[in-house]
Protein backbone atom coordinates (compact mmCIF):
# COMPACT_ATOMS: atom_id res chain seq x y z
CA UNK A 1 0.00 0.00 0.00
CA UNK A 2 1.41 3.47 -0.85
CA UNK A 3 2.54 5.51 2.12
CA UNK A 4 2.00 9.22 2.71
CA UNK A 5 3.28 11.62 5.33
CA UNK A 6 0.51 14.04 6.32
CA UNK A 7 0.32 16.96 8.71
CA UNK A 8 -2.75 17.29 10.93
CA UNK A 9 -3.97 20.14 13.05
CA UNK A 10 -4.11 19.50 16.78
CA UNK A 11 -7.89 19.18 16.52
CA UNK A 12 -7.67 16.66 13.68
CA UNK A 13 -5.04 14.64 15.54
CA UNK A 14 -7.23 14.57 18.63
CA UNK A 15 -10.15 13.35 16.54
CA UNK A 16 -8.03 10.55 15.07
CA UNK A 17 -6.79 9.53 18.50
CA UNK A 18 -10.32 9.46 19.93
CA UNK A 19 -11.56 7.36 16.99
CA UNK A 20 -8.80 4.82 17.60
CA UNK A 21 -9.26 4.87 21.40
CA UNK A 22 -13.00 4.28 21.08
CA UNK A 23 -12.30 1.12 19.04
CA UNK A 24 -14.09 2.55 15.99
CA UNK A 25 -10.88 1.94 14.07
CA UNK A 26 -7.80 -0.15 14.76
CA UNK A 27 -5.30 2.56 13.89
CA UNK A 28 -4.85 6.07 12.52
CA UNK A 29 -4.54 4.81 8.94
CA UNK A 30 -8.03 3.30 9.12
CA UNK A 31 -9.42 6.59 10.40
CA UNK A 32 -7.85 8.52 7.53
CA UNK A 33 -8.98 5.97 4.92
CA UNK A 34 -12.52 6.14 6.33
CA UNK A 35 -12.43 9.94 6.19
CA UNK A 36 -11.26 9.81 2.57
CA UNK A 37 -14.11 7.43 1.67
CA UNK A 38 -16.57 9.92 3.15
CA UNK A 39 -14.95 12.76 1.20
CA UNK A 40 -15.17 10.73 -2.01
CA UNK A 41 -18.85 9.96 -1.37
CA UNK A 42 -19.62 13.63 -0.67
CA UNK A 43 -17.88 14.69 -3.88
CA UNK A 44 -19.84 12.10 -5.92
CA UNK A 45 -23.09 13.29 -4.33
CA UNK A 46 -22.18 16.93 -5.04
CA UNK A 47 -21.46 16.07 -8.68
CA UNK A 48 -24.85 14.36 -8.99
CA UNK A 49 -26.59 17.35 -7.39
CA UNK A 50 -24.84 19.71 -9.78
CA UNK A 51 -25.83 17.56 -12.76
CA UNK A 52 -29.46 17.51 -11.54
CA UNK A 53 -29.51 21.28 -10.96
CA UNK A 54 -27.99 21.92 -14.38
CA UNK A 55 -30.70 19.80 -15.99
CA UNK A 56 -33.38 21.68 -14.05
CA UNK A 57 -31.94 25.04 -15.11
CA UNK A 58 -31.89 23.90 -18.74
CA UNK A 59 -35.48 22.67 -18.49
CA UNK A 60 -36.53 25.99 -16.98
CA UNK A 61 -34.67 28.00 -19.59
CA UNK A 62 -36.15 25.92 -22.40
CA UNK A 63 -39.66 26.36 -20.97
CA UNK A 64 -39.11 30.11 -20.66
CA UNK A 65 -37.96 30.33 -24.28
CA UNK A 66 -41.13 28.47 -25.35
CA UNK A 67 -43.18 31.03 -23.42
CA UNK A 68 -44.19 28.52 -20.76
CA UNK A 69 -43.96 30.67 -17.65
CA UNK A 70 -46.12 32.54 -15.19
CA UNK A 71 -45.58 36.26 -14.69
CA UNK A 72 -45.78 36.98 -10.95
CA UNK A 73 -45.69 40.53 -9.60
CA UNK A 74 -43.60 41.32 -6.52
CA UNK A 75 -46.67 41.83 -4.36
CA UNK A 76 -47.97 38.37 -5.25
CA UNK A 77 -44.68 36.49 -4.95
CA UNK A 78 -45.12 35.16 -1.39
CA UNK A 79 -48.58 33.79 -2.16
CA UNK A 80 -47.37 32.21 -5.39
CA UNK A 81 -44.43 30.51 -3.66
CA UNK A 82 -46.68 29.29 -0.83
CA UNK A 83 -48.94 27.74 -3.44
CA UNK A 84 -45.98 25.90 -4.98
CA UNK A 85 -44.76 24.62 -1.62
CA UNK A 86 -48.17 23.51 -0.32
CA UNK A 87 -48.63 20.52 -2.67
CA UNK A 88 -45.09 19.30 -1.88
CA UNK A 89 -45.84 19.42 1.84
CA UNK A 90 -49.02 17.38 1.38
CA UNK A 91 -47.38 14.54 -0.58
CA UNK A 92 -47.19 11.23 1.25
CA UNK A 93 -43.68 10.01 2.04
Amino acid sequence: MPKRLIDLTAEQNEFVEKAVASVEHQNASEVIRDALRVLQRVRREDALKLKFLSAQIKAGTDAFERGEFVDVHDADLDGYLDGLAAPALMRPR
